[in-house]
């Protein structure tokens, strides 16, 4: 049967022949989808996606030989336009980040219903990033945990920082001497280091960084 032009052309890219053919059937049966074509392996992927023009790819990771995750790479060179979805029972956070770096559009389970795959495919098709929901938790959570950079002021020493607090509160060299029972050229010392860890030439430039460290 001939199929409609405004159909999303899919391929497959997949080593398990069960998934491959069961994968084939749902996309044969959505009406918005024309099945194009089915890969065992990423090397066979190269060599004949180009030729289907697919407008969307259903990516395995975990490939013989050549993995998922390079082959979006490669393919990605040769078909900038081509959307890659991932289709993995892997949940892992270097996968899903490596697969993203690569060139991947979005990261499903293979677990998800039909029709959601459905969804997903036309939902990148049309410009979107679809991720299965433990997937996008997943990276939430990543992002979450990830600390903000420390400031150059938090790199300081206590006596430094101290040192620093006095300097803001408009003491002198000697008064912060005799504030902390140290001699001025210690001091003078704990500036300098404070100083080259700033990126600072002066004094005033060395406060104005430790009143803005918020």
């Amino acid at each position: 049967m001939k199929k409609k032009q405004m159909q999303i052309r899919v391929s497959i890219v997949e080593d398990n022949r069960g998934t491959r053919e069961s994968l084939g059937e749902l996309l044969e049966r959505a009406p918005s989808l024309c099945f194009v074509g089915a890969h065992p392996s990423g090397e066979e992927a190269l060599r004949q996606i180009p030729a289907e023009a697919p407008d969307v790819v259903l990516m395995d990771i975990n490939l013989p030989r050549m993995n998922g995750i390079e082959c979006v790479a490669r393919l990605k060179q040769q078909m900038p336009k081509t959307q890659v979805l991932m289709l993995t029972t892997y949940e892992e956070s270097d996968l899903i980040f490596d697969s993203l770096r690569n060139g991947a559009s979005g990261y499903l389970l293979k677990n998800m219903p039909p029709t959601e795959l459905i969804q997903a495919i036309e939902q990148v098709h049309a410009g979107g990033a679809p991720m299965s929901m433990q997937i996008a938790r997943k990276l939430v959570n990543h992002f979450q945990q990830i600390k903000k950079p420390r400031s150059d002021v938090e790199k300081l020493t206590g006596r430094e920082q101290e040192i620093l607090s006095l300097l803001a509160k408009g003491y002198f060299y000697k008064e912060i001497a005799d504030q902390l029972d140290i001699s001025l050229s210690t001091v003078r010392a704990h500036l300098h280091a404070v100083y080259e860890k700033l990126h600072v030439q002066s004094r005033t430039e060395a406060v104005v960084k430790y009143l803005d460290r918020g």
